[in-house]
């Protein structure tokens, strides 16, 4: 059976700088560390701080934003990475050639988190909706007869994760050759869903878009990543191993996280997350934990010693999953998530927290409101900014272009490239800059004098 190996699957070759690629050079930082650091500075990731993650960006009580999720996420890959290559070592240790190649797997794991939620539009997974549902629903359905099938696809099912791998791979207007120039296994390892988007089924998931499937491909091609489709079937491809630790750090902290949140906003009571979280630990080690809780008084103290205890305890039950389950995963059989595999207790104790969440969490009032207001603000935009690319000889289209950050192509010789201009610019946004533009088109504001 055809699986995939360490060796090429660990690749510090970088996207678009492969001409300048020197595996022999010695630097006191790997290429992978550096990963993490150019998106720590980059600008897209700095913008992940207005950007709603579940609840309305913070008033008085502070809650989560992309920002802060995705260096949280980026913690908990980083520890479940290092605990598999920890038994990774111990499994090849009398294959001595490329054991090396797992002192990586936490920086690549990092980097890739840190890098997972880059794509994503303002407002939530809202905006993704709300993108994917203007054309198949709304102004955007008189574009289809004008669109092929597949560049139609991509933008009925627009996804954050595809998106994501454009941000980090695309050459914008002005920019360089390879986008952020990162490591071919940081870039694999953000890709959770590797089909195209005619295979997004009904949760409209997919891994990169028509513009991208050639990096993609050639990505593959470097690595080993299996191909699962047969010639003339739309492009499907196994994971990259890091992928099922980039989607368990993300699994993990916005659940217990989300729950956390809830409690300081009071949407959930402190004995609801207490009796939520407890169900991950025997019955034996409540008293332990319970004795811990009562040394205390703050009950946000409380909940954050449980959220320490939960997120401990999946991060090892996940690097176990992974390490169980290796040859699965290298051979592209594995089905389903590293959570999907953990012990039963755990796995019921993630399934009621996940219960609880859709019960209690993403219908309250704050999380429905953020989400209908994202809809109207981000339906308009689309509607006169593809008004403006696609009609740029009016004079209110003029207006509007000289708006454009110089990096998106709106004079892209076809309606996909306008359109697609038009998404760059609009899934950049952060909360605060798409409401203000939003009232500024409506005349509702003006700049200030």
């Amino acid at each position: 059976m055809d699986k995939m190996n360490w060796l090429q699957l660990v690749n510090d070759k970088r996207f678009g700088l492969e001409n300048y690629h020197d595996p022999k050079k010695s630097r006191t930082r790997t290429d992978f560390r550096r990963d993490y650091d150019r998106l720590v500075f980059s600008s897209p990731f700095r913008r992940l701080q207005n950007k709603t993650q579940v609840f309305p960006l913070p008033g008085s009580i502070f809650v989560h934003n992309r920002l802060t999720h995705s260096m949280e996420v980026s913690c908990v890959g980083r520890s479940i990475a290092e605990l598999v290559a920890v038994g990774l070592r111990k499994k090849y240790a009398e294959n001595a050639d490329g054991i090396e190649h797992f002192d990586h797997l936490g920086d690549i794991a990092a980097a890739a988190c840190l890098a997972h939620d880059l794509g994503n539009p303002p407002f939530g997974h809202s905006g993704e909706k709300a993108i994917g549902r203007f054309f198949s629903e709304g102004a955007g359905l008189q574009l289809r007869e004008l669109l092929t099938d597949e560049e139609w696809s991509d933008l009925i099912n627009f996804e954050g994760n595809a998106n994501a791998f454009r941000v980090l791979t695309h050459r914008f207007r002005g920019r360089r050759e390879g986008g952020f120039a990162m490591t071919y296994s940081t870039l694999a390892s953000i890709v959770k869903y590797p089909y195209e988007s005619r295979l997004a089924g009904e949760k409209g998931k997919f891994g990169f878009f028509l513009s991208e499937r050639e990096s993609y491909c050639r990505l593959a091609s470097e690595l080993g990543i299996l191909k699962l489709s047969t010639p003339g079937e739309p492009l499907r491809f196994a994971r990259h191993p890091l992928v099922y630790i980039v989607e368990a750090a993300d699994d993990i902290c916005y659940e217990v996280m989300d729950i956390e949140d809830a409690h300081k906003l009071k949407i959930l009571s402190t004995q609801e997350v207490i009796d939520a979280f407890m169900a991950f630990f025997p019955p034996e080690r409540h008293p332990h934990m319970k004795q811990i809780m009562d040394s205390v008084d703050d009950p946000n103290e409380k909940i954050a010693y449980l959220r320490s205890c939960v997120v401990g305890c999946l991060v090892e039950r996940c690097s176990d999953a992974f390490l169980k389950n290796e040859e699965s995963i290298l051979g592209g059989t594995f089905r389903g998530s590293l959570l999907d595999h953990i012990p039963d207790m755990e796995k019921q104790g993630y399934r009621n927290c996940n219960a609880l969440s859709w019960r209690k969490i993403y219908r309250a009032s704050e999380v429905v409101d953020v989400e209908l207001a994202g809809n109207r603000i981000i339906t308009f935009l689309l509607e006169k900014l593809i008004e403006a690319v696609t009609h740029p000889e009016l004079y209110y289209s003029r207006l509007l272009l000289a708006k454009f950050p110089q990096q998106y192509d709106v004079d892209s010789p076809s309606l996909y490239g306008k359109i697609q201009a038009v998404l760059d610019h609009i899934s950049a946004m952060t909360d605060v800059y798409a409401l203000d533009l939003y009232r500024k088109l409506k005349g509702l504001s003006l700049p200030a004098v």
